[in-house]
């Protein structure tokens, strides 16, 4: 049995600078509601180290995954897409690390003209995507993705590669694209944006509950539009999951927490089932 009024944070971002002045009351806050278990994403190389630290900072509460994001950036302004370079320089980290992970991530494919200005940049990104989805099954971990304006793009690549375990977070395409993922067995996590987002609202509404997980994807995606968001806000997407679906709080914690456990099996001897 899971346990009662527990919640998996599938996707959040610990490591930004957003919460390097008070993660441990942002920590505080998220297990006070609930929280059990926090999946910490990386974006680029530069940050892998610290996502392992927080890991080991605090142990059975926060989950590591290492991973090259299609936008990479050492400051928002300078955001550019990502290339073969960025993932050699990564790889030799995520092998080091490779035991302590429980998934490959963020990782996945970004198509917004701002940052894949060229077809050459598109395909470069597919190329670091399919190294990526190899390394994931080479490790026997599942995949943490991201996707913007490239829903169909990146589901036909997870199938074409024979991808299994994968989580498409904050999801941004229509229903019926990812139906085609749920087909395939994927999961959607959804943040708390979407008591904002008339595009998650559908998802959701669509979507079964057996295929979707929570997340926050914090410091982003919170509640309130560039108001920062944490951990705890994952009571947001939670409660609006099991009001569209027309279920107990309850039972949307039960589902989404063994939908997380599923997909993250080395979350299992530290969440209790």
């Amino acid at each position: 049995m899971a346990w009662a009024g527990g919640a998996v944070d599938c996707h959040c971002h610990l490591s930004a600078a957003d919460f390097s002045h008070d993660l441990d009351n942002v920590v505080s806050a998220a297990v006070a509601v609930g929280v059990r278990a926090l999946v910490a994403v990386a974006e680029h190389a530069a940050e892998f180290d610290k996502v392992i630290e927080l890991s080991r900072r605090y142990p059975a509460l926060v989950f590591p995954c290492l991973g090259v994001h299609p936008v990479q950036a050492s400051h928002p302004e300078l955001q550019r897409s990502a290339t073969l370079k960025d993932l050699e320089d990564a790889l030799p980290v995520i092998e080091r690390y490779r035991d302590d992970l429980v998934a490959i991530g963020e990782v996945g494919l970004d198509f917004t003209p701002r940052i894949a200005k060229t077809d050459e940049q598109k395909e470069e990104q597919r190329q670091v995507f399919i190294r990526q989805i190899q390394l994931a099954a080479r490790l026997n971990l599942p995949l943490n993705v991201h996707s913007r304006s490239a829903g169909r793009p990146t589901i036909n690549l997870l199938k074409e590669q024979g991808a299994e375990h994968v989580l498409l977070h904050a999801f941004d395409g229509k229903p019926s694209v990812a139906m085609e993922g749920v087909k395939a067995g994927f999961f959607f996590s959804i943040p708390p944006s979407i008591i904002r987002s008339d595009q998650k609202q559908r998802l959701v509404r669509q979507l079964p509950l057996e295929s979707l997980c929570l997340e926050t994807d914090c410091p982003a995606l919170g509640p309130e539009k560039q108001v920062r968001n944490e951990p705890k806000n994952i009571t947001f997407c939670a409660e609006y999951i099991a009001e569209v679906k027309g279920v107990s709080l309850e039972e949307v914690l039960r589902v989404t927490t063994q939908n997380a456990q599923r997909l993250f099996p080395r979350l299992l001897p530290q969440v209790p089932q």
